[in-house]
């Protein structure tokens, strides 16, 4: 059985960080591109940030270009997000999501395009 378990959030002030991580079992974790998303009250889910297999390829939305790193760790089976300079519209519940892939290149922007989420944990950023 997959499972997608996302940690690291809370409450910070705003221009504060949080380094989000998401720990998928049940699945070989290099065999899938990686992304994190996020839904804020009323709104539908956005996407944030993915990352290719190998890690070398990724994308970010424009809102938190600059200011978000995604990042993976192969050996350890974890998918990290950190996020610095946070502001009060990025209040969010943030989720994990999984894609099963044979390769490196297409950046998965939408939430149709994972086979597997997590959770969520949530972020709250007071201004």
């Amino acid at each position: 059985q997959v499972r997608l378990v996302e940690s690291g959030g809370g409450l910070v002030q705003a221009g504060g960080s949080l380094r989000l991580s998401c720990a998928p079992s049940g699945l070989t974790f290099s065999n899938y591109a990686m992304g994190w998303f996020r839904q804020a009250p009323g709104k539908e889910r956005e996407f944030v940030s993915t990352i290719s297999r190998n890690g070398l390829n990724t994308r970010y939305a424009d809102s938190v270009k600059d200011r978000f790193t995604i990042s993976r760790d192969n050996a350890k089976n974890t998918v990290f997000l950190q996020m610095n300079a946070l502001k009060p519209d990025d209040t969010a519940v943030y989720y994990c999501a999984a894609k099963y892939t044979i390769e490196d290149s297409k950046m998965r922007v939408t939430t149709t395009m994972y086979d597997y989420w997590g959770q969520g944990t949530q972020v709250t950023v007071s201004s």
